[in-house]
């Protein structure tokens, strides 16, 4: 096997072309231009975006990723739908695909659908040509390679692999800056020569004390281990929101005070609606299946309950929200400032804006729900309602419990009787409350879920305010 190494590593493929192969391939291609890089994926319209000419079409939007698009793409990025001639050209192939959370079946509901892996490794199985790397790169349950392993190894023909995990470690939003200088790189794996190669590509621009190498089962729990550890991080410091609101503590002063401590840190210290995205949740019901798995039930439930605070902290400010308009919200307009689960990303996977909004739907009230990145398409299917339109019939306009969606600010806030802010995209920190004031129907509620407004001067200009932890 050493022997099949001594080439030179020329092409990567990476199977899946979504928020975590597109950034991760872009930033590699830059910085390797003697390798070929190719992220294949069977969705055809995501290929087509990748490959649009207007960059502002990218179907995942990070801060810095369209720069490199245009530096690389074409020269030795290159995005296909042909799934099968690209495997067999690779030398390096990176999984990349979805792992959702179990809908049904065993572990329904807390472990992962290793569907899409499955039929990955069995694509590459048929497809691949003489001796290939193949790199975990999707957030998967510990001992997922041996499953990889077993189904790469039962093909036929004169093929060899070597398996490798390669989690990611990318925060949405900063995903580039994550890429380009990160923390660490973590490669577990047995095939030592396999290593080195994978390493080989990193230190093009990573630090050679930033490549941590493992065996293969501490790499893929150590992924999980390091998002739960995050989670719980945004569970405490919501948890104390409650604590400050009712004391007349504030939090952004607790959490300042507390993140000085070098032991603890600053970092997820910032209270907000709770966590979202693709990895936290899932991660930790992962953990907690994992857990009930091995007869760790104590461990399971000390995890379930990190779960059960960021659900409840929605539901909080969902439940406060009705509280301050006087107990309902029926016939009540409402701005939804946010609709991705954090700023600078098109992602709402797990956003708590789903949630909120849906509880308020259900009230009965019309929501007005702007974003400057996620489309009302994306929101729709979230929230599984179409909006309302110019084109709605009159039974669905008068049917409150609706919701539309704007993409201008101005004149928005005529009659509205609350103002949610959901998500902390910077564009909401410098709205003019006077004018807003002169538009909006009193008295009205301004709801800070992200600590990013001015709160004297939402107060001066007569609005009532209410920011997540401040007592």
């Amino acid at each position: 096997m050493v022997e099949k190494f001594k080439k030179k590593i020329k092409n990567i493929c990476c199977i899946g072309g979504g928020y975590v192969g597109g950034p991760t391939m872009a930033v590699i291609a830059d910085n390797c231009p003697d390798i070929n890089v190719t992220v294949v994926d069977k969705n055809v319209e995501r290929i087509k975006s990748w490959n649009d000419g207007d960059l502002t079409k990218l179907p995942v939007f990070e801060p810095g990723l369209e720069e490199i698009i245009k530096r690389v793409r074409n020269k030795n990025l290159f995005f296909s739908s042909d799934v099968d001639i690209n495997i067999s050209k690779a030398d390096i192939i990176f999984l990349s695909v979805n792992t959702p959370t179990k809908t049904k079946g065993i572990g329904s509901g807390q472990a992962s659908d290793l569907t899409w892996i499955e039929a990955c490794a069995r694509q590459v199985a048929d497809a691949a040509k003489g001796h290939t790397i193949v790199v975990e790169k999707s957030t998967i349950p510990v001992r997922t390679a041996e499953t990889v392993k077993k189904i790469l190894e039962s093909n036929n023909k004169d093929n060899s692999f070597s398996v490798l995990s390669n989690p990611e470690f990318l925060a949405e939003g900063t995903a580039i800056n994550d890429l380009e200088m990160p923390d660490r790189i973590l490669i577990g794996g047995e095939d030592h020569v396999a290593i080195e190669l994978l390493s080989d590509i990193y230190r093009k621009w990573v630090d050679e004390t930033k490549i941590l190498k493992t065996n293969i089962w501490s790499s893929e729990l150590s992924k999980l281990i390091a998002n739960a550890f995050l989670a719980q991080r945004v569970s405490s410091i919501n948890s104390v929101s409650a604590i400050c609101e009712v004391t007349g503590a504030n939090v952004q002063e607790v959490s300042k005070a507390v993140g000085f401590d070098s032991r603890i840190g600053n970092k997820f210290l910032n209270p907000g609606p709770g966590f979202g995205g693709s990895c936290f949740k899932k991660d930790i019901l992962n953990l907690i299946y994992l857990c009930n798995y091995y007869g760790l039930s104590e461990v399971a439930k000390y995890w379930e309950q990190v779960i059960n605070i960021n659900n409840w902290q929605q539901d909080r400010i969902y439940k406060t929200v009705v509280d301050k308009l006087f107990g309902t919200v029926y016939k009540k307009k409402i701005i939804i400032l946010g609709f991705s689960f954090k700023a600078n990303t098109n992602d709402t996977r797990e956003s708590t804006s789903i949630s909120i909004s849906k509880n308020l739907i259900n009230e009965g009230a019309h929501l007005l729900i702007h974003d400057p990145k996620v489309s009302s398409k994306q929101i729709a299917k979230d929230l599984e309602k179409e909006p309302l339109t110019e084109n709605s019939n009159s039974a669905e306009v008068n049917n409150y419990g609706t919701w539309e969606y704007i993409t201008n600010l101005e004149n928005a806030f005529i009659n509205v009787d609350a103002v949610i802010v959901l998500t902390d995209w910077k564009v909401y920190r410098n709205l003019d409350w006077n004018e807003i004031s002169n538009q909006i129907r009193p008295p009205a509620w301004v709801f800070d879920t992200r600590l990013i407004l001015n709160k004297n001067k939402i107060i001066s200009s007569n609005l009532n305010y209410w920011g997540l932890g401040i007592g």
